[in-house]
């Protein structure tokens, strides 16, 4: 009997999430960082004030995501960047004390002979798959790449449902993915709690891209979303999305930074609105981390960048500042107590914001001057947990 594929377009707009994020979370928190030389725990103590620090591991490696698993937290996962072995994945199963390198890592099929094919330079985002598929994750590489582990992370697979649909825009439009100073990133893999092969996926300099599938087929989803940096502001595709989250209590409702501002999205909407338009003139709306609270979608937080012409980005005027926003962003209010009042010249990549799921809910950001700043009160104000660490790329939580 033949089948129906559902494209994404077609695809029914799902039902809410009943449980996701729905009642607060007990007990301590700890912090996972991937650095530029290792990764780092930090224990935090039963009110995430005081911190430990733990490791490195790998130290002297690039790290570029430590993740544990929500399906079995003593599983983690680590992309690294190593001298010897070139990008790969490590893989633990008691909590980071012992490690195995994938048999397989992330790589792109090899070309025949006397040709030159793509080489993964980065596993620079690591996502794991749904509750009803507990050995599945996915990874994010660079150059842009979607790759896809049915055994825990030992061996992956270029999914290339994804690397075929790029292939075709690049043929149609090359000049919309032009390289940026981090490389052609893949990141933000999002994957639908309630139906496994309804995914998002989002390219540094590509835009945000949906399935409904598990890959196998795509469609652009940047409708509102400038690139001031294109001749036509407003194309298909071509955005520089740098960090897209959902709301765990309503996967329906997307948010964005991206270089050219914040967005919001309610499915199944499809037209991105510009919400970062209503923070400060002063302070602009160009960033590269935001969050989102686990049971409030109206709920999220960025942290600002200079988007003038500073490169690499810092904080506007050396003055840190998160601005949190709890009506879908409407209106926002500065957070800054416990942050440098002047000279705090901070950047926090993209991967190196985020939040727990406690009551109040803690946030925490890493810089790539090796600090990580702790918040137990919602960003009402600021500590920092760690100094002098290397520059810090990533920051995940494991609760327990």
């Amino acid at each position: 009997m033949a089948t129906e594929r559902r494209t994404a377009a077609s695809r029914p707009a799902p039902r809410r999430a009943a449980a996701a994020g729905s009642s607060p979370a007990s007990g301590r928190v700890d912090l996972l960082v991937a650095t530029r030389k290792g990764a780092f725990l930090l224990r935090g103590d039963s009110r995430r004030r005081e911190w430990r620090i733990e490791g490195p591991h790998f130290l002297g490696n690039e790290t570029n995501h430590l993740v544990s698993d929500p399906r079995d937290p003593k599983t983690w996962l680590l992309a690294a960047k190593t001298g010897h072995l070139g990008p790969t994945v490590f893989r633990s199963i008691d909590g980071g004390r012992h490690w195995s390198e994938a048999r397989r890592p992330p790589a792109f099929p090899k070309v025949p002979e006397g040709q030159e094919g793509p080489a993964v330079d980065r596993v620079f985002c690591l996502a794991p798959g749904a509750a009803s598929q507990p050995g599945v994750w996915w990874a994010g590489g660079v150059p842009h790449a979607l790759f896809r582990s049915e055994d825990g992370g030992a061996s992956w697979e270029l999914v290339g449902g994804f690397s075929d649909y790029l292939a075709r825009l690049r043929e149609k439009e090359p000049a919309r993915f032009f390289p940026t100073p981090g490389g052609a990133i893949t990141h933000s893999i999002l994957v639908d709690p309630r139906d496994p092969g309804h995914m998002y996926v989002s390219l540094s300099t590509g835009g945000c891209f949906e399935t409904a599938d598990a890959g196998a087929t795509w469609r652009p989803l940047n409708d509102g979303v400038a690139a001031d940096f294109l001749p036509d502001p407003h194309p298909e595709f071509g955005q520089d999305p740098h960090w897209v989250v959902w709301s765990p209590a309503n996967p329906d409702r997307l948010y964005q930074q991206n270089h050219c501002g914040v967005y919001r999205l309610d499915r199944p909407g499809v037209r991105w609105e510009r919400i970062g338009k209503n923070l400060p003139a002063t302070v602009g709306d160009i960033g590269f981390s935001i969050a989102v609270h686990p049971r409030n979608p109206d709920t999220v937080w960025v942290f600002p960048m200079d988007g003038t012409t500073v490169w690499p980005r810092t904080c506007p005027g050396g003055r840190p500042a998160m601005f949190r926003s709890r009506n879908g962003g409407r209106s926002w209010v500065r957070q800054t107590k416990g942050f440098p009042e002047r000279n705090g010249w901070f950047t926090v990549f993209r991967q190196a914001m985020t939040c727990d799921a406690q009551e109040p809910v803690g946030l925490y950001l890493g810089t790539t001057t090796g600090e990580i700043w702790a918040s137990a009160d919602e960003g009402e104000s600021w500590r920092q947990a760690a100094s002098h660490l290397p520059q810090v790329l990533a920051i995940t939580t494991l609760e327990r």
